[in-house]
């Protein structure tokens, strides 16, 4: 039996400008999922209401084996939860910090954030106030990830860094996710980010889950046809997601790339001059542009 980190079951929400209906979203233990959206979508939503702090209007939630929001409490002990908006205390240092959350946590594992701090090349008693907002991210990771969560929840971490940074912060966080076996959720409207860390995607947009594989599934089954169109052209093709024409050229979009496909194509008279495999970027965009 497939055992969960969460799962939210027909999730609905509404406010005067956004709407969620009938959201079915699980994590299973041990995976990184990515939830990527545009500004707006719902994913800080869907995270609000993951953690307890908003109450859906309808459906079911648990996390790691409780009910929300009646087991709330007991749920969030074992959460870890980082976003770009965090605040430290400035005048305080680092070691303060990791104290203070050792405090509130027991189980805070002072010998792992020692790892951490060589990790992220961080000092232990260096002020927040002197911090890069690289470094103070990274500070806030390590505040996170020493508590070691049995469910981590990353709402847009990365968010404001110059791209020197966002690529350090996210190699490390990559690395230390391959080295253990932690439930994740990764929030973010940067797929390459996402691509990186994560084992399942999901896109969502406007309140909606457009689609939820693992992110290998993706990769593969999307592609992008260029085409010379023949005198027989057809105006559609089976399987085909967007067709561009041009001419006599065609770009065709795929979610079902395969040798089958090809000869779809071929029998449209659509003739393949190249195939290309499509990034994820490339595919999210395909996904929200078909289901506008």
């Amino acid at each position: 039996m497939q055992q969960y980190a969460f799962d939210m079951r027909n999730i609905s929400i509404r406010y005067p400008h956004f709407a969620m209906e009938n959201l079915n979203l699980s994590l299973a233990k041990g995976q990184v999922l990515g939830l990527v959206g545009v500004n707006g979508a719902g994913k800080s939503t869907t995270i609000r209401i993951l953690m307890g702090l908003v109450k859906a209007d309808a459906g079911q939630v648990d996390v790691l084996g409780y009910q929300l929001p009646a087991q709330q409490v007991k749920a969030k002990y074992d959460i870890g939860f980082a976003s770009d908006d965090m605040r430290l205390y400035k005048n305080q240092t680092l070691q303060w910090h990791m104290d203070f959350i050792h405090s509130i946590f027991p189980n805070f594992d002072h010998a792992y954030a020692k790892d951490l701090l060589q990790r992220f090349e961080l000092i232990a008693d260096q002020k927040m106030k002197g911090l890069s907002h690289g470094q103070r991210v990274k500070a806030c990771l390590l505040l996170v990830l020493a508590r070691r969560p049995k469910l981590l929840v990353l709402d847009e971490p990365t968010t404001g860094l110059d791209p020197v940074a966002r690529d350090e912060v996210i190699t490390e966080l990559a690395d230390i996710l391959r080295d253990e076996e932690r439930s994740v959720l990764f929030s973010s409207h940067n797929t390459h980010d996402i691509e990186k860390l994560s084992d399942q995607i999901a896109f969502l947009d406007k309140g909606k889950l457009l689609a939820l594989q693992d992110k290998e599934s993706f990769v593969q089954s999307w592609g992008r046809f260029r085409c010379q169109l023949q005198p027989q052209a057809q105006d559609s093709v089976p399987g085909a997601v967007s067709i561009r024409r041009s001419g006599q050229l065609a770009e065709v979009i795929t979610d079902q790339c395969s040798s089958e496909f090809a000869v779809a194509l071929q029998q449209a008279g659509f003739k393949v001059i190249e195939q290309h495999r499509m990034s994820l970027e490339e595919i999210f965009v395909a996904n929200v542009k078909r289901n506008r």
